[in-house]
């Protein structure tokens, strides 16, 4: 386990700016950062940095936190892992103190896969390039294939050796369990007998964002046919296929640098474009491209360009994907080679500047690559021609921007020779079908007279969501928590005394015996609490830091937002601010907190007298309401509301 005070070190290091920065695109906006958030789909930045309070807060999703509950969250780590990570980052050395058996026996299966797993490349890479059957095998196939070997060390490639379970028995030499081996795909068992999945094939490792292998993916060298060309690693703890790029970790600063992220298909593909210096380039890891590989490219650009063998297979995959990636709000461009090639080949069979030159060159937007290509099909057929224009606009359909939607029916109408209006008509109903079904009604159905406010127009993003029930006080609970992370520690002038806004705070309520509703504004109320028993409130940083993530979160959420008060000193407006008039803030909270506290009583109350058929006892709760009615009342003359009720 890591000591408190390397905690401690670790948390004052990390830069949340920094952090952030390796996985999110930021931009200057103010004295914050903002960027798209990594944790939801979004098309408009709302992902806030705040550099000064070094926390993160996303206003789309609502996650928030510091740098450690940031790699928490985006690399799915543990509280101890995400420590570590940050430690390795900033060069800070962990002394842990010895581990209980307890602790050992709970250690987390994830850090383990991924120590396997790196254990593994480090094998395959050695036996590849320190063995005579890597050497004349594994290292003399990349070589064969064009592969530098600077190219091959970057990418950390390998080979198995092809004998049965060198590396299985290798690795439960060195301590690793048989059972871990199998569960990530290292090891296959047949009969009770091990051996290893990828024996006899050269080895691609397969890293996250942050570098580490989550798993592999392994090429045959032979041609039996019996034998899959490549298998990879299953799906696991660590790697989910559909989330993974390839070539992702070694790629990100140059797509955000150029704006821009080259899709190819296969593993060398990428390796090729990359030893040519062309690095913005990834692969979708060998399955088709998913919803989930398009907003990890959108993290970093809004720019796609789809390059794919010029055959009919490379085609359709590019066709495939187009709708999906415009779906998702992005720009995307499609280059087909040559028939005879793919990038793999392309790139090893020109000079650099070719290979740009036709990169720029044949870049077509989908509106002119769908046209031509399914034109040559329609010829002179108006029935042909016409299930291309319906083809067309239905993929326009998927656009969430109205105005590109609208540019591109216009670029569409041109290509197409067709008149726009005929075009935007054909569009208007494919969306009204779209949001109808999202509505759960029937999308083939022209309504008569149908009242349309009822539900989205076409532009908008989706239907409304019903609002979840707030219970009552829980805005009021949240002002005063709020108070006591921005102003717990600042001192206010009473009638006959002076004290601290917590001490206020704390004291007033609980000398009137209210206790907060919610969970976490109770933990953060009794952490305060023991703090002025103890002389020493809790910092905003360990609040931040706190492994209770619903308290670290709440903290963070509450010390963003999204608005900014402009310099009004600067045309000679004086604008009061919080601070400035922190007293009655304090006051009126504490006020607006009872009142609601109040109500609720009152309401229970009036469902008694409902519930009750008993004389005596309503008279009874008709007391009581009469008196919370008189406090209620009491409590908003001083806050300036009259009730009328």
């Amino acid at each position: 386990m890591i000591p408190r005070d390397t905690i401690n070190q670790i948390l004052e290091t990390a830069r949340i700016e920094d952090v952030v920065s390796e996985f999110v695109t930021l931009k200057k906006r103010g004295s914050n950062l903002i960027g798209v958030c990594p944790f939801h789909k979004e098309k408009t930045p709302s992902f806030n940095v705040n550099p000064a309070r070094n926390i993160f807060k996303c206003f789309g999703c609502g996650k928030a936190g510091d740098s450690v509950r940031f790699i928490m969250e985006h690399e799915h780590y543990s509280f101890q892992e995400a420590l570590r990570y940050l430690a390795k980052k900033y060069g800070i050395k962990i002394e842990e103190r010895e581990q209980t058996p307890e602790e050992l026996a709970a250690q987390n299966e994830r850090e383990r896969m991924f120590n396997i797993n790196s254990f593994a490349q480090d094998y395959f890479s050695n036996i590849m390039m320190n063995s005579d059957e890597g050497l004349s095998v594994g290292l003399s196939y990349f070589r064969g294939r064009g592969f530098r070997d600077a190219i091959i060390n970057k990418f950390q490639l390998g080979y198995c050796p092809n004998s049965g379970s060198a590396f299985t028995d290798y690795a439960i030499q060195h301590g690793y369990d048989k059972d871990l081996l199998i569960k990530v795909g290292l090891t296959g068992s047949y009969e009770n007998r091990l051996y290893d999945r990828y024996q006899g094939r050269v080895i691609f490792p397969i890293h996250n964002l942050t570098g580490k292998v989550i798993g592999f993916g392994g090429r045959i060298l032979t041609s039996e046919k019996t034998k899959a060309k490549y298998v990879n690693s299953p799906e696991s703890e660590i790697y989910n296929k559909s989330q993974t790029l390839y070539g992702i970790f070694f790629a990100r600063n140059e797509i955000s640098r150029l704006d821009n992220c080259i899709l190819v298909e296969g593993y060398a593909d990428v390796l090729s474009m990359h030893q040519a210096g062309i690095e913005n380039v990834v692969a979708s890891s060998g399955t088709s491209l998913t919803t989930e590989q398009i907003r990890m490219i959108s993290r970093y650009t809004k720019n796609i360009t789809m390059l794919y063998d010029g055959d009919a297979a490379g085609i359709h995959a590019a066709l495939r994907g187009t709708n999906m990636i415009l779906e998702e709000g992005m720009n995307v461009r499609i280059v087909v080679l040559p028939p005879e090639d793919d990038p793999d080949s392309f790139v090893q069979n020109n000079p650099i500047e070719v290979v740009t030159k036709y990169l720029a060159d044949n870049a077509k937007d989908f509106i002119s690559f769908k046209t031509n290509l399914l034109l040559k099909d329609a010829k002179n057929d108006p029935i042909k021609k016409a299930g291309v224009i319906k083809d067309i606009v239905e993929t326009i359909s998927v656009i969430p921007d109205p105005i590109y939607r609208a540019t591109y029916v216009k670029e569409c109408s041109r290509m197409l020779e067709v008149a726009e209006q005929t075009l935007m008509n054909e569009l208007n109903k494919l969306l009204r079908a779209k949001y109808r079904k999202q509505l759960g009604l029937d999308p083939s159905q022209t309504p008569q007279q149908e009242q349309y406010s009822s539900y989205p127009s076409p532009d908008s993003q989706q239907p409304p969501i019903e609002q979840e029930s707030v219970p009552i006080g829980f805005y009021q609970e949240q002002e005063l928590v709020k108070l006591l992370l921005t102003h717990g520690t600042d001192t206010i002038e009473l009638d006959d005394y002076t004290t601290t806004v917590a001490s206020l705070i704390i004291d007033d309520l609980k000398n009137d015996g209210l206790l907060f509703k919610n969970e976490t504004h109770k933990k953060i109320f009794d952490a305060f609490d023991r703090g002025l028993d103890t002389g020493e409130l809790p910092t905003l940083q360990q609040l931040i830091s706190s492994e209770d993530q619903d308290v670290a979160e709440l903290t963070a959420n509450l010390l963003s937002t999204q608005y900014k008060l402009d310099d009004w000193l600067r045309h000679r407006i004086v604008v009061k601010t919080e601070d400035d008039v922190l007293k009655k803030t304090v006051l009126m909270s504490i006020l607006r907190f009872k009142d609601m506290v109040i109500e609720d009583r009152r309401i229970e109350i009036m469902k008694e007298l409902k519930a009750t058929p008993d004389l005596d006892e309503q008279l009874i709760l008709l007391q009581k309401k009469k008196h919370l009615d008189d406090i209620r009342h009491r409590i908003n003359r001083d806050l300036g509301i009259v009730i009328t009720k």
